[in-house]
């Protein structure tokens, strides 16, 4: 095998050479000896080959092919919010606040800036009044995105179970129809924090503020906006007459619940007479009731 540089020869065991009678066969070398010149750092004999250079670091050994490269652990999911819907959260607390409450008097608003603006509506009325209808029109024609949410729609979503108030208003007609009510006003909510306005339709009665009312201003906020539609008897009665399933009512159930509305009168609230009018001639009429609304809003 080739050699680089020059090595002395070690002598065989038991030769006597390196050392004299008499001494040690390995005498030790004196401490302090310097080395030969040849062997000097940074000096090499001209007759020999100069040493070569360090080797260079060896580099790591790459990972073996079979082995996964190494990764960052995986964050944990971010917590979510029990109010967060959708990709935006929706505000804390009532979202819908009066226009009012900025601690300065409210400038008047135009039936044109009312038809752009983002508000919450709800329409009251009794069965036959129209309500689903106007809503719907005056959603569809809105410059503004807005969405229109039927109470009696999200009441019929139970199937299987369902509590119809015509068999009797009992615990278990009342808790759907709470039940219903605050899905709303969770839909109501979203559709506000994402910049969409809503229109809810019901039968709330003025005689049961708490239920009604008061259950409404809970769940979108103060500043829902509550309108009447309350044509007269015999308009009702027709338009009932004309309905089908279990939207039809008795005409002892709706003269009942129309002598009900009749205590809305009084009450601050603006109410709507739409006998004679059409659809789209009692839409305008509700801008202008929300314009009114938004300038001074009615206390209930």
């Amino acid at each position: 095998m080739q050699q680089y540089g020059t090595q002395r020869p070690v002598p065989p065991s038991g030769s006597s050479q390196g050392h004299v009678h008499g001494q040690p066969p390995h005498p030790q070398p004196h401490p302090q000896a310097p080395p030969p010149p040849s062997h000097r750092p940074g000096r090499h004999d001209p007759g020999q080959a100069p040493p070569l250079p360090p080797p260079p670091p060896a580099a790591p050994a790459p990972p073996p092919a079979s082995a996964p490269p190494a990764s960052a652990p995986t964050p944990a999911p971010p917590r979510r919010s029990p109010d967060a819907t959708g990709h935006l959260r929706l505000p804390p607390g009532a979202p819908v606040q009066r226009a009012d409450t900025l601690g300065r008097a409210a400038e008047p608003v135009t039936v044109e800036a009312a038809h752009t603006a983002a508000v919450a509506v709800l329409l009251i009325g009794p069965a036959g009044a129209g309500k689903t209808t106007v809503a719907r029109h005056w959603a569809d024609t809105r410059r503004v995105p807005t969405a229109h949410i039927s109470l009696d729609d999200v009441r019929e979503w139970v199937r299987s179970g369902f509590a119809d108030p015509q068999a009797g208003w009992n615990e278990h007609s009342e808790a759907q129809y709470r039940l219903a009510r605050r899905t709303c006003g969770f839909a109501a909510r979203n559709f506000l924090a994402n910049g969409i306005s809503c229109i809810l339709d019901d039968a709330v009665f003025p005689d049961r503020p708490v239920v009604g009312l008061g259950g409404w201003k809970r769940h979108v906020g103060p500043g829902l906006i509550p309108v009447v539609l309350l044509p007269g008897l015999e308009v009702v009665l027709e338009r009932n007459a004309e309905r089908t399933g279990n939207r039809r009512l008795s005409d002892e159930e709706v003269a009942r619940i129309h002598g009900r509305m009749a205590g809305w009168y009084g009450s601050g609230l603006p109410i709507i007479d739409n006998s004679r009018q059409d659809v789209a001639t009692t839409a305008r009429l509700l801008d202008e009731a929300v314009a009114r609304s938004l300038t001074s809003p009615p206390a209930w």
